[in-house]
């Protein structure tokens, strides 16, 4: 697989000057950059620049607004609802981080509610935000129909992605950021990108049969996490995100990996401010224990065990030092959307073939 080796500051610095080409203001750009890089930092590709060509096409064909223009159409103190109006949803949904922060500092908890929103990327860059600020920040989301109802048929339910981020200390979170479904849509479309098939137990064709072809699994669905639980858990964060929201839900929901119809994608981001629950010294303390009692499992023939979001962690640091090495096929793609946009983004080192 031919791969390409490049630095994060040039890989977010051309990001940005793409979606600011696209009409995208500046602040935006960066923050919708700064976003999909992280997610190629922290090793998840399939959330990363990979996504940039298809945020792009929905912006030229004007399903999705490149100025963001987000509006509080309800306003109880601790909850509110926003309405996104098909704005970009890394900008809408860090509104909603902001407005659920500030609330949980004043009332213990915030909860808002997001409707007329789209893809944001990896919902941790969002739950990040709250640890820093003494908070618990918890995201859900639904997304475009990708796998069949337990015992069903045909696409309907989404992969409705959630996370949960706690602080562990001043400089560690402890961070889950999951899809119900055995695998993101998006990991699929990048072993079509490398070239390369995909695991048993992820997707079954159109017909249902198993396949190994990313192709014919982007036709077909993808399967649920766990069974019959994946497929329970998918349909209540779709309650949570777009029903609760008066936004899209089941098969009212568009996906990133078109360009014909609004995402009508809603989400819930809810922030409990620790210091309403417990003294935030006392809480540390415990998800410090806690992390050492996971540790103390680790087995002496294998690797140490890692709470949640320390691989993210780790890969960040590895990869800020090293650059980022992403598909060939991937840098092809960014230098072709700025072709198209008639802007020139240098993305430097020459392909590397992966040995």
């Amino acid at each position: 697989m031919a791969t390409v080796r490049i630095s994060a500051a040039e890989l977010r610095d051309a990001a940005t000057r793409i979606f600011t080409a696209s009409g995208v203001p500046p602040d935006d750009a960066r923050l919708v950059a700064d976003s999909l890089v992280q997610a190629d930092l922290w090793g998840h590709q399939s959330h990363g620049v990979l996504r940039v060509g298809w945020y792009v096409d929905r912006i030229r064909s004007g399903v999705m607004s490149g100025e963001t223009k987000a509006e509080l159409v309800t306003d109880h103190g601790a909850v509110a609802t926003l309405d996104g109006h098909d704005g970009i949803g890394q900008v809408i949904t860090a509104r909603a981080a902001e407005e659920a922060i500030s609330r949980a500092r004043n009332h213990g908890i915030g909860a808002v509610s997001v409707r007329n929103s789209n893809h944001f990327g990896t919902a941790a860059y969002f739950t990040r935000m709250a640890p820093p600020r003494g908070c618990i920040g918890i995201l859900t989301t639904n997304s475009s129909p990708a796998m069949a109802p337990w015992d069903g048929r045909g696409k309907l339910v989404g992969s409705n992605p959630w996370s949960i981020a706690a602080p562990v200390d001043a400089g560690n979170q402890m961070v889950l950021d999951i899809a119900n479904t055995a695998v993101a849509r998006g990991k699929i479309y990048l072993a079509r990108n490398r070239g390369e098939e995909i695991p048993d137990g992820w997707a079954v064709s159109a017909e249902g049969a198993p396949t190994r072809d990313p192709a014919q699994a982007l036709l077909g669905t993808v399967l649920p996490m766990a069974g019959h639980k994946g497929y329970g858990i998918s349909v209540m964060m779709d309650v949570l995100s777009g029903v609760l929201s008066g936004s899209g839900f089941g098969s009212g929901v568009s996906g990133p990996y078109q360009s014909e119809l609004p995402g009508k994608s809603g989400h819930l981001y809810l922030a409990l401010n620790i210091a309403s629950f417990s003294p935030v010294p006392e809480f540390e303390d415990r998800m410090q224990a806690l992390v050492a009692e996971l540790k103390s499992g680790s087995r002496e023939d294998a690797e140490e065990v890692h709470y949640p979001g320390e691989l993210e962690s780790l890969a960040e640091t590895r990869n800020a030092r090293d650059g980022l090495l992403l598909p060939a096929r991937t840098i092809a793609d960014l230098r072709q959307v700025a072709r198209d946009l008639g802007i020139d983004v240098d993305l430097g080192a020459d392909a590397l073939e992966d040995r």
